[in-house]
């Protein structure tokens, strides 16, 4: 990839900017820093490698070079927006879904901010927030997708079985496509944020739905159940053996009970 044929790729979108590096440290650093500087809505940072990515929870993100997609994505919200803060997320989830159901594969959201096929792990998502007092000025919504096969991290490396899209499509795969089918299906998702419809389409995708689970929390026993769906706010939906709870998005860990 390089500049200008990733423009020249993406020309048909209404991208607010656009940063290429060949290194970078962290997408969603630098993303940070731009939107604090005034970057426009939908700018966006995009890199053949980062070096020092990060997922949810602190864990780190491996992206080693020209194997993957690491992108942060600038999204200044409306008052509407605002409300939903947990469908940013969701936003990036079922983008990528819908670009991978363009291979003619079905992904599946891993609640909250995984993306999986086949039961495992291709993409991690992770939105970060700047502040205008207590209101978001901006959202970043960062993405790591392991797309060829030498994105995957060893077993060592993972706390959930990984794969990439390669590996389970057994296709040549062509990583700006996918940025480019990503980024179209946001666009069109974006315009339903907090409707019935993008609640329905989350839960349709969303993995483990009807199976037992387990949420795991540090220093706490597992909160088993089944996994019941999704609330309207993107809150999990669980049933134990005394009653039906709801589960907002913190420091949690979801897994399959077996």
């Amino acid at each position: 990839m390089d500049t200008q044929k990733l423009q020249a790729a993406l020309r048909d979108l209404p991208l607010g900017g656009f940063r290429f590096f060949e290194s970078l440290g962290s997408t969603n650093d630098e993303a940070l820093a731009w939107a604090s500087e005034g970057a426009g809505d939908l700018s966006l940072v995009l890199a053949e490698e980062q070096t020092h990515g990060r997922g949810r929870l602190r864990r780190k993100w491996f992206t080693p070079p020209k194997t993957a997609l690491a992108f942060s994505l600038i999204l200044r919200p409306t008052a509407h927006e605002i409300k939903y803060p947990a469908h940013i997320t969701g936003l990036g989830a079922l983008a990528l879904v819908d670009a991978i159901q363009n291979l003619g594969l079905q992904a599946q959201i891993k609640w909250p901010n995984d993306v999986l096929l086949n039961r495992k792990k291709i993409a991690g998502i992770l939105v970060e927030a700047t502040w205008m007092g207590t209101i978001p000025d901006a959202f970043i919504l960062g993405m790591g997708v392991n797309v060829l096969s030498p994105s995957v991290p060893s077993e060592d490396q993972v706390l959930f079985p990984a794969t990439s899209i390669e590996t389970e499509s057994h296709l040549t795969v062509n990583r700006v496509k996918i940025l480019h089918d990503v980024f179209s299906s946001l666009i069109v998702w974006r315009s339903k944020i907090g409707s019935e419809e993008f609640t329905q389409a989350w839960n349709d995708a969303l993995a483990f739905r009807g199976e037992e689970i387990q949420l795991l929390k540090d220093n706490e026993a597992p909160l088993k159940g089944e996994l019941l769906g999704l609330e309207a706010d993107g809150s999990l939906r669980l049933k134990t053996d005394h009653k039906s709870l709801t589960v907002q998005i913190g420091e949690i860990h979801l897994r399959p009970a077996v």
